[in-house]
This record gives structure tokens, sequence and C-alpha cells, in this order.
């Protein structure tokens, strides 16, 4: 593992986030932190950005007449952010987000709930027609507060080398 701080002259250190392509090892899990707790304004906000309008998200007196009793939080709020929980770490160095497969919604998620992400590094190989990057996939788990996973994926990432390898 690589330090977060890189030195870059006599006592000054410059914050260094995610891995070069050599840094990920297929089976490394990293526990995300800090988590996030979701407000009714991150679901107005979302339903809104998004143009979704199931009363379900943005409607209490609706959302009491369903099974939850209670308005559930968009699931493209929950994707974006335990997907961009994972970004110092895992994707800070990308030069692109290939993209995300396998996308379940396991459980509802809830105003305040705390979403906490995990990923887990599951596929490396050296692209084809890109030298000196590759492609990294990783299994993303998000849980709430409770540890009950409301949320996984899989995403692939392009990434490079470290600076002077491979050339």
């Amino acid at each position: 593992m690589k330090n977060t701080y890189k030195k870059i002259s006599k006592n000054i250190y410059i914050e260094d986030y995610g891995f070069y392509y050599e840094d990920f090892v297929i089976g490394n899990v990293f526990k995300h932190r800090p988590g996030r707790t979701i407000t009714e304004t991150d679901n107005i906000w979302q339903s809104l950005i998004s143009m979704n309008q199931h009363p379900l998200h943005i409607d209490a007196i609706y959302a009491q007449k369903t099974e939850f009793k209670k308005p559930l939080v968009s699931s493209m709020l929950t994707l974006s952010i335990v997907s961009g929980m994972t970004v110092s770490t895992i994707s800070a160095k990308a030069i692109a987000n290939l993209g995300w497969d396998k996308v379940r919604l396991i459980n509802p998620v809830f105003v305040g709930d705390t979403l906490y992400a995990e990923s887990k590094i599951i596929f490396k190989r050296e692209s084809k027609s890109r030298p000196n990057q590759g492609i990294v996939t990783i299994a993303t788990t998000g849980r709430n507060q409770k540890q009950t996973v409301v949320i996984t994926f899989e995403r692939s990432i392009l990434v490079p080398f470290a600076k002077g390898e491979h050339e």
C-alpha cells in the first residue's frame, strides 16, 4: 500500500489519493469511511435533479399508504453516494469510469439511514489497446447503520500504471 501523502519538498507533503494499476491486488478489501447519513433534502434534491417524480420518494402522505409507511430514498441517490464513497481509494487516479454492472438494490434506504461502503478487488488486466494502463473491476457493497446490505454492484475503471514503470 502506498502512503496517503507524498513528500514534495523538505517538510512539505501533499495528499495523494487512489491507486495505480500495480497497487490493486485481487482479493483486497477496503472499508470506506466516513459514512454518510441521508437527509430529506438529499432525497428531494436527487428526485428533482433526476426528474424522478415517483410519489414514493417525494410525497410523505402517499408513502404512508405503502408497505414502507414512509418515503423511500431514491435508488439513484443510494448508488451515487455509495459509489462516491469509494472514489478517494478506488478511482482517484482513474483515467475513466468504464461502467457499473450487476447493480442490485437489496433493501430499502430511508431518510436518517447512514450508509457505509466496502469494496473488494475482483479482477484486473492490462489494457490491450492502451499501453501503460489497465482495467480493474471492483465489487462494492453498501450497508446501513445496522449492517444491513442495501446495494451491491460491480464497477470497472481504467487506471494508469505507476509513473516511470512499464515504459
